[in-house]
């Protein structure tokens, strides 16, 4: 996979990027000036990022993600990920067929929902899962391949299914090893 050169990065004018930031040389990015990009956080090739989205530090957003971030938001938190083909979306169009739909069609004739998510500290996303607007996915969560999220949860669970649910609790011992990480990058940088 080919990355962006730190050349390629500041040209893009992001409204903040970190320190060692890997994104796919393949990934598209739409209103940069809108996302913010933490330390070691990485998006990898034939990703879709658009709007107000926010990354901290050692994000992962693996291939074929979409984040669809629009004026709302979507806030990924340190140490979560999205692992392959993700769907993100922080708003949707009506359909009961009340409204016109697709971005196409002037606002007038529309009525979306447009609402913020954020995805906690720590928390993964399991390949092809699918999280709609409004969700918070709280600090820890482990989400299973293939799930509609559409309810926020509970911290440090473990969600799986079509609606997603909660299935049990999640082990909260990453974060000792993750208390670790961070001192012996601390210990690295002040040599």
């Amino acid at each position: 996979m080919a990355y962006l050169t730190l050349e390629q990065l500041g040209a893009m004018g992001f409204k903040a990027v970190g320190q060692n930031v890997k994104i796919s040389d393949k990934a598209a990015l739409y209103q940069p000036e809108e996302m913010e990009i933490g330390d070691n956080s990485r998006i990898d090739d034939f990703c879709v990022l658009s709007g107000k989205i926010y990354l901290g530090r050692n994000v992962h957003i693996a291939i074929f993600c979409n984040v669809a971030g629009g004026t709302e938001g979507v806030t990924m938190e340190d140490f979560s990920g999205l692992a392959y083909g993700c769907q993100v979306f922080t708003q949707s169009d009506d359909y009961t067929g009340g409204t016109l739909t697709n971005p196409t069609v002037p606002t007038q004739y529309k009525r979306e929902t447009k609402k913020p998510i954020v995805i906690g500290r720590h928390s993964i996303i399991g390949a092809n899962s699918v999280i709609f607007p409004g969700v918070v996915i709280a600090e820890g969560c482990a989400i299973g391949a293939m799930s509609l999220v559409a309810k926020s949860t509970e911290a440090w669970s473990v969600y799986f299914g079509i609606p997603a649910r909660r299935l049990a609790a999640r082990s909260r011992d990453l974060l000792e090893l993750e208390r670790r990480y961070l001192a012996s990058e601390n210990e690295n940088n002040s040599s």
